[in-house]
């Protein structure tokens, strides 16, 4: 009886225990598995022998699975919930990461990415209206935290991506063996969040181009966007192939970008609550750009990390406040506002690529602290970000 009641209440525990810690976990399964797939393109791209435009279409087919997702995952919350709609996209992102690794060809790469990318905005869209649930239930700002549980899956996505690869493992087992080990935690975190089914209605709409106020927070994270997707797609291949790092250094430098976004995500909430969205995004921005310049310009590697360093630092609270400010309007409001946010992620790592193969990796990256300064500009004027 004693140890009946004992292992009842160690499971009750347990219970409490994953509910308290089931968005943060989904947050930081989005942001390993993410950085797991920056960190072995140049493998990918070396096995598969392909160029810099060529892998721009790769990552051009990543970016239309992405931004075409939006409207599934808008009529997947709609339907189902944003937990559910996390379970499903979550599955396909476990599936399809080891589907990229073990891609023959550039047709069936394009196409594995195209997969991957839908299932990432599916998954990307139901874990942020699960936290702005959250966020309003806990009657303060929290998002800014739970995009740093993100940051911490990138880092170590990064550094585990950065390790693998100087023991030239295969992507495919390195992807495989991820796929395998969170299965059951995805599962655990999906069967703890609270059953959020909404109830059917025949006319309600479920997605929406965003108007007015919400297309100024839709350009930002647009910005946003192409920033952190092009230095999380191409930061490696510009430090092995213009700064001469090996397969195990190259990564290194999107290690540091996505270490420096978590420790400025854990204050994050606090700088905005003492100082407004607008301004921390604005100058946060600004110093992203001073990174970006510092990495182009940087005569060797230690200093190219460093750069990258700042940009993280900078570039961190565009998507918690965008996402945060969106929410609050509703998921239809939220899956809108990613849509064109997240097209940044269809057209910024092509176009970076296709500068790339024109002018250098160099011009692609200083086209991304241009952007920077784009985005300092609109925070300013973004009234919807407070």
């Amino acid at each position: 009886m004693t140890t009946d009641l004992t292992e009842s209440l160690g499971a009750s525990a347990l219970r409490v225990r994953w509910r308290q810690i089931a968005i943060p976990f989904l947050f930081f399964l989005l942001g390993l598995l993410y950085a797991s797939w920056a960190a072995r393109i140049p493998s990918i791209r070396d096995n598969l022998q392909l160029d810099a435009a060529t892998l721009s279409l790769v990552l051009l087919c990543g970016g239309i699975g992405a931004v075409g997702s939006f409207p599934l995952a808008a009529w997947l919350n709609a339907h189902y919930g944003a937990r559910r709609t996390a379970w499903y996209a979550g599955l396909m992102l476990l599936l399809s990461l080891p589907a990229i690794g073990c891609a023959p060809g550039l047709p069936v790469l394009m196409l594995f990415s195209m997969v991957y990318g839908a299932a990432s905005s599916c998954f990307d869209v139901a874990i942020n209206a699960l936290g702005a649930v959250a966020e309003k239930k806990a009657g303060r700002s929290i998002m800014s935290l739970l995009h740093a549980w993100f940051c911490v899956g990138t880092f170590s996505g990064a550094l585990l991506g950065s390790a693998v690869a100087s023991f030239e493992i295969a992507p495919i087992w390195h992807f495989l063996a991820l796929s395998l080990a969170f299965l059951l935690p995805l599962r655990w975190g999906y069967k703890s969040l609270p059953n959020d089914r909404p109830e059917p209605s025949a006319d309600r709409k479920i997605f929406a181009i965003p108007h007015g106020h919400l297309v100024a927070l839709g350009l930002i994270g647009f910005c946003g966007a192409i920033v952190e997707g092009s230095i999380a797609d191409w930061s490696g291949l510009y430090m092995k192939d213009h700064m001469g790092a090996g397969d195990g250094g190259a990564p290194l430098a999107y290690a540091a970008f996505a270490g420096m976004m978590l420790l400025a995500r854990l204050v994050g909430d606090r700088l905005k609550e003492r100082w407004g969205a607008r301004k921390v995004v604005g100058f946060g921005s600004l110093l992203a750009s001073v990174g970006v310049f510092v990495a182009v310009a940087a005569p060797a590697i230690p200093l190219a990390i460093f750069g990258f360093a700042i940009a993280g630092t900078g570039v961190a609270m565009v998507f918690p406040f965008v996402f945060s400010a969106a929410g609050r309007h509703g998921a239809i409001a939220l899956a809108g506002v990613a849509t064109l946010g997240y097209s940044g992620s269809l057209i910024g790592p092509p176009v970076v690529g296709f500068l790339a193969h024109g002018f250098g990796l160099q011009a692609g990256l200083a086209f991304i602290g241009v952007l920077c300064l784009a985005v300092a500009l609109a925070a300013s004027r973004a009234k919807w970000l407070e």
